[in-house]
C-alpha cells in the first residue's frame, strides 16, 4: 500500500479504537486540543500534578507533552509522566513551544530530552534551531524562521536527539534521520489561529498511538491537518469561522477523501 493509503488507514484506526491521549499541554489551547481530540475520534486527557500523571499515564496510548506555557512544576509532571510511559513503551510527543524564546524554554526542553525517550519532536523552525544551538529570530512564540531549510533542521533534529522531527511551517517536513518527507497541504489561516501549531502536536500524539512507524504517524497528523485545514478554508470568512469550520471538517472528512487529497513528496 502506497503511503497515502496507509496514513489513511491509519486515520480508520484511530477511529476505530478511540485512543487516549494523555495531555500535559499549555494553558492557552488545552481547549482546542482536547477538541482536535474529539472531532479527530480520539480521547483527550489533560492531567498536569505530579501526584497523578504516572498513573494516569499507565491508562493512556500516548503522552504529550507541550511547554507552552512552562513552570518548575509542569516540567517536573512532564519528566515524572514521560518516564513512566518509557517504561509502558507509550510513545511521547515534545512541543518545544518557544524554546528559542527564553533560556528557561529552551533548557527545560534539552532537560526533557535528554531524560525521556521522547518518539516525535514536532517544532516551528525557530524553535528547531533552538534546539540545535544554531541562530534563529523569534519573537513570543512565534516562528519567523520560514527561510531557514526544514528540511535540513527535521533531518538534524532526528539525528541529534534520536527522534522523529516534525518540522512544521508553509511546507511541514517530516524526518526520522534517514528517511525524509515534505507535506505540501495546508493553508494560511492556519497562522490565524492561535494554537494551530499545538495542535498539530496532538494529532501526531493520536496517530503514533495506533501506528509504530513514527515518520508514518507523523506524516498522516501533519497531512490530515493540513487537508481539513484546506477544506475549511473554502467556506471561511476569516479566522473565526476557519476555527470553527476546521473542528467539523477533523470531524467529517472520510479516509478515501484524506487519501486523496494528501500531497506529499518522499525526499529521500
Amino acid at each position: 500500500m502506497e503511503l497515502g493509503g496507509r496514513c489513511a488507514e491509519i486515520l480508520a484506526r484511530i477511529r476505530q479504537r478511540r485512543p487516549l491521549v494523555h495531555h500535559i499541554t499549555n494553558i492557552v489551547v488545552a481547549n482546542d486540543n482536547a477538541n482536535t481530540m474529539l472531532a479527530l475520534g480520539a480521547l483527550p486527557v489533560m492531567a498536569y500534578a505530579r501526584e497523578e500523571v504516572e498513573e494516569m499515564v499507565t491508562s493512556a496510548e500516548a503522552l504529550v507533552l507541550n511547554l507552552g506555557t512552562p513552570t518548575e512544576s509542569v516540567i517536573e509532571s512532564a519528566f515524572l509522566a514521560g518516564k513512566r510511559a518509557n517504561a509502558l513503551g507509550i510513545p511521547v510527543i515534545l512541543d518545544p513551544v518557544g524554546a528559542g524564546a527564553t533560556r528557561f524554554r529552551k533548557e527545560a526542553s534539552l532537560l526533557l530530552l535528554d531524560r525521556v525517550r521522547v518518539t516525535i519532536v514536532r517544532a516551528n523552525a525557530a524553535e528547531a534551531c533552538a534546539l540545535l544551538g544554531c541562530p534563529s529570530h523569534e519573537r513570543g512564540v512565534e516562528s519567523e524562521g520560514e527561510a531557514e531549510n526544514r528540511a535540513f533542521l527535521a533531518r538534524e533534529i532526528a539525528l541529534r536527539f534520536g527522534v522523529t522531527a516534525a518540522i512544521t511551517g508553509a511546507v511541514d517536513y517530516v524526518s526520522d534521520g534517514e528517511r525524509v518527507v515534505a507535506v505540501h497541504n495546508g493553508h494560511p489561516l492556519l497562522t490565524r489561529v492561535t494554537g494551530t501549531g499545538c495542535m498539530a502536536t496532538s494529532l501526531c500524539g493520536a496517530f503514533a498511538a495506533v501506528e509504530n512507524d513514527a515518520l508514518l504517524a507523523s506524516l498522516g497528523a501533519l497531512g490530515f491537518l493540513g487537508v481539513c485545514a484546506e477544506r475549511a478554508a473554502r467556506d471561511s470568512q476569516g479566522p473565526g469561522s476557519f476555527r470553527m469550520r476546521l473542528f467539523d471538517v477533523m470531524y467529517s472528512l472520510s479516509e478515501d477523501d484524506f487519501a486523496r487529497n494528501l500531497s506529499f513528496e518522499v525526499l529521500q
